[in-house]
Parts: structure tokens; C-alpha cells; sequence
């Protein structure tokens, strides 16, 4: 029903080009996140799906109908924005009702599905406020059902919690994601946010200037980042890069660290590489090499550790309690089995 397939999408402005030839297909039900840095093309994208934004080339599907000359009124899709875009001089019920006061529901109808959608988001005894007597998060979940009374085939967000402060982005993410669980409903949501990535997408697509770097579910882009790009942009604390070489099994970095691997990729040896850790696979070990500690940082559940190691400033995360302050010397190895190699050159994973 809900299913968006988008082939070889481009954009410019005048003679500059924003995207590349983009290629993506989204499922009926899915929850895709496109994430990137700022100016990636990604809410251009959304925009493009939603009818906002001229396509220069490719083509728009959405259910079955190619929708690149559609209105965005004719596509059945909902969009929620970062500014929630409500009405001032509305009510909640007015704002959440008006498009489908504008499909001439009728308004026993109309006023049922407003309550319904209410209660479900908590909105019960807000209807008759205005916006502006309402919290950001309230204003965001009144931007959400007006979106829902609509029960279209396709939700689009762009960046909705980018507004809110931090304790109130992790609720709504979770009230974002059980609200898909419950309606199953396609959605596109874009955010620069790779936590917000993480924690809510069924798939991610990585987009970096104008193409897109890798998509697939969070744990893989995880795990098996295809690129030094996605490797230091997905994750928090991000990915480690170390600049080195490979010698046989081993990997030399800066200062003549040595580093043992659990293999080699094949024809490496001698190859200028990208040696990635992530922080969580930093080990301590008494054995290990020596990193000169910057800072240290506390965090209950675990401990975070800058320091200097192979000629590069990383960041540890220990589960243990760490003894140190800055100027100590620790001794860390990295785990072998959790470590990435990427090209010096291409910054493409070299498999292993």
C-alpha cells in the first residue's frame, strides 16, 4: 500500500547539483531514517517526496502512482515539520481537525477521530487550549496527530525533536516509535542525529553530499560500516582512526604502535591504511599499549577516557571504574575481533 520507491532522483539549483542520482525503496510499513550531516540533500529529499520541491530528474512513487506532477495534497502522505507549523489562533482540536475539515469530513466525524487520536497521544485536555499555552513537547504530539487523523498511506518528518531539549527528544522518540508500531504506517523521518537513527529506524540510509554512503539496519551500518564516512558519523562517542600501515598480521601506527590483528585483509601487507575502534573496544590490559590519559569522565555506567594513542587523540568507553587522571599513562589494546581497516586512499572497508 505505503510503499515509496525513488529512482534516480536528482536535484539542482541552477547549475548546482544537490543530488546525485539517488535510488531508495521504501517498504509499506517500514520506518526508514535518512541521516547525514547538515546539507547532505536528505530534507531536500523528503521535500521532493512531499510535492515541496521540484524534481529536476528521476522519478517518485508512492503506492503504485508516480507522483512527480502530483499536488502535495493528492499524495496521501503527512508531514511533520521541525517549527510543528500550527496555527496560533486555533485550538489543539482545530489544528488537529482542519485537513480533514478541508476533505469536508463531516464534523461528527471529524470530531470523533480528533478525540480518538487525542487520547492516544495524551491530548485529551488540551483540546481547547491555543499553541501558545502549550509546551514544546505538546505542540510537537499536536503536530503528530494532526498528521494521524489523516491516516495517510505515508508519514514524512522533518527533524520534529531538533527543538526540544534532551530529556524530551528521548520521550518523543519512544512515543514516535510506538505510535508506528501501533499504526504501521510508512515513514520517511530525516535528522542529522545519528542517535535518533539508531533508536528508531528499521533501516538507515547514510547520505553524505548529495549520494547516498550506505543503507541498511542499525546494527549492520553498526557493525559493518562500508566506509570510513559511515564509520565515524554512525556511532557516539564516534569511531577511532588511527593512520598506519599493515606488516603481515599486524598493523604499525604512529609511534611505532603495534597493534596484532586477527587477520589481515588480502594483498594488505605494506598497504597505507585506516586502523577503526570504537570506544567501547578499547580494553584495559597491563600489557597493552601505552596512552597517555587527557581526560577522564565519569559517567556511572561507565567510564570515558581521551588520551593519546598511535599518534592520534581517542576516546575509550571502560565498563570498569577507571583509576586515572590526566598525564597517567593506561595501558589499552584494542579488541582484534571488533577491529576495522579502511583504505588510506578510497576510505572504502577493506574486507577481511
Amino acid at each position: 500500500m505505503g510503499a515509496v520507491h525513488i529512482r534516480d532522483l536528482f536535484k539542482s539549483y541552477g547549475a548546482v547539483p544537490v543530488l546525485h542520482g539517488i535510488s531508495v525503496d521504501i517498504r509499506d510499513g517500514e520506518f526508514v531514517v535518512l541521516v547525514g550531516p547538515s546539507g547532505c540533500g536528505k530534507s531536500t529529499m523528503l521535500r521532493m517526496i512531499a510535492g515541496l520541491e521540484d524534481i529536476t530528474g528521476g522519478e517518485i512513487e508512492i503506492s503504485g502512482r508516480v507522483v512527480n506532477d502530483l499536488p502535495p495534497k493528492d499524495r496521501d502522505i503527512a508531514m511533520v515539520f521541525q517549527s510543528y507549523a500550527l496555527y496560533p489562533h486555533m485550538t489543539v482540536e482545530q489544528n488537529m481537525g482542519f485537513s480533514l475539515k478541508m476533505m469536508n469530513v463531516e464534523k461528527s466525524v471529524m470530531k470523533a477521530r480528533v478525540a480518538e487520536v487525542a487520547a492516544t497521544l495524551g491530548l485529551d485536555e488540551y483540546l481547547h487550549r491555543y499553541p501558545k499555552q502549550l509546551s514544546g513537547g505538546q505542540r510537537q504530539r499536536v503536530a503528530m496527530g494532526r498528521a494521524i487523523v489523516r491516516n495517510p498511506e505515508v508519514f514524512l518528518f522533518d527533524e520534529p525533536l531538533s527543538n526540544l531539549d534532551a530529556k524530551l527528544r528521548v520521550q518523543m522518540r519512544s512515543e514516535i516509535k510506538l505510535n508506528h508500531q501501533r499504526l504501521g504506517t510508512t515513514t520517511v523521518y530525516v535528522t542529522h542525529d545519528q542517535i535518533e537513527a539508531m533508536t528508531m529506524a528499521d533501516r538507515i540510509v547514510v547520505m553524505n553530499k548529495g549520494v547516498i554512503e550506505q543503507e541498511g539496519s542499525p546494527l549492520e551500518l553498526y557493525d559493518r560500516p562500508a566506509n570510513r564516512f559511515v564509520a565515524g558519523f554512525i556511532g557516539s562517542p564516534s569511531m577511532n582512526m588511527l593512520e598506519g600501515r599493515i606488516k603481515g598480521n599486524e598493523f604499525i601506527g604512529a609511534d611505532e604502535v603495534v597493534i596484532p590483528l586477527s587477520a589481515a585483509p588480502q594483498d594488505s601487507d605494506g598497504r597505507d591504511v585506516i586502523l577503526g575502534v570504537r570506544p567501547e573496544h578499547f580494553l584495559l590490559d597491563p600489557e597493552g599499549v601505552g596512552a597517555k590519559v587527557r581526560t577522564v569522565e565519569p559517567t556511572g555506567s561507565e567510564t570515558q577516557v581521551v588520551a593519546s594513542f598511535g599518534g592520534a587523540e581517542i576516546t575509550g568507553a571502560f565498563r570498569e571504574r577507571v583509576a586515572a587522571a590526566p598525564g597517567d599513562l593506561l595501558r589499552i589494546r584494542p579488541e582484534p575481533s571488533a577491529i576495522h581497516i579502511f583504505d588510506s586512499k578510497t576510505g572504502q572497508r577493506l574486507s577481511v
